[in-house]
């Protein structure tokens, strides 16, 4: 009789244990959403990229991001993009992922890109791209502006004007050792 008991009691217990072990398990590879209203916001864009395929931006929440907003009018823009390319192809491998973000028409952008060899996804943002940026921190309006959001979609930093590199790649190793 007490083997029984046993048994049942045993079974019970790992039926629970494993229906626990589910809901944690699905709980850890569920993404969280963003922490902030404009990156979630920016997470839910679906947006046209150089080659004018449209691209989920949620595709990357799970990295820390360098979304840098650009036009290709800007000329400490695209002085920056070089240096953004290659500070990509540093990263590659690693869950560090740079967007460029284009307040400029599809066509622009377009040319842009076939022009020149960026390692990184350029997207047509338009005019939507420049609220969002505002919304994001940039508050003067003006471009370069880039900001650096963490997996779980916290806002870091946020720079306006030409990028420093050094300070980005110190600021990119301070924060991926803050996990």
């Amino acid at each position: 009789m007490m083997n029984k008991k046993f048994v049942a009691v045993a079974a019970i217990l790992g039926v629970a244990c494993a229906a626990l072990g589910a809901v944690v398990a699905n709980q850890q590879l569920t993404p969280k959403p963003p922490e902030n209203k404009a990156v979630a916001q920016l997470m839910a864009q679906q947006l046209t990229d150089s080659s004018g395929k449209k691209q989920a931006l949620s595709q990357w929440q799970d990295k820390m991001l360098v979304v840098n907003f650009w036009a290709t009018w800007c000329a400490p823009c695209v002085q920056e993009m070089p240096e953004l390319s290659a500070l990509q192809v540093e990263y590659k491998g690693k869950p560090v992922q740079i967007l460029g973000m284009g307040i400029d028409s599809p066509t622009n952008i377009s040319e842009f890109a076939k022009k020149y060899q960026i390692s990184y996804p350029l997207f047509a943002a338009g005019m939507e791209g420049s609220e969002l940026s505002r919304q994001l921190g940039n508050n003067a309006g003006g471009l370069p502006f880039t900001i650096l959001i963490g997996p779980g979609g916290r806002v870091l930093k946020n720079y306006l004007g030409r990028l420093k590199m050094e300070e980005l790649r110190a600021d990119i190793a301070k924060f991926s050792l803050e996990k």
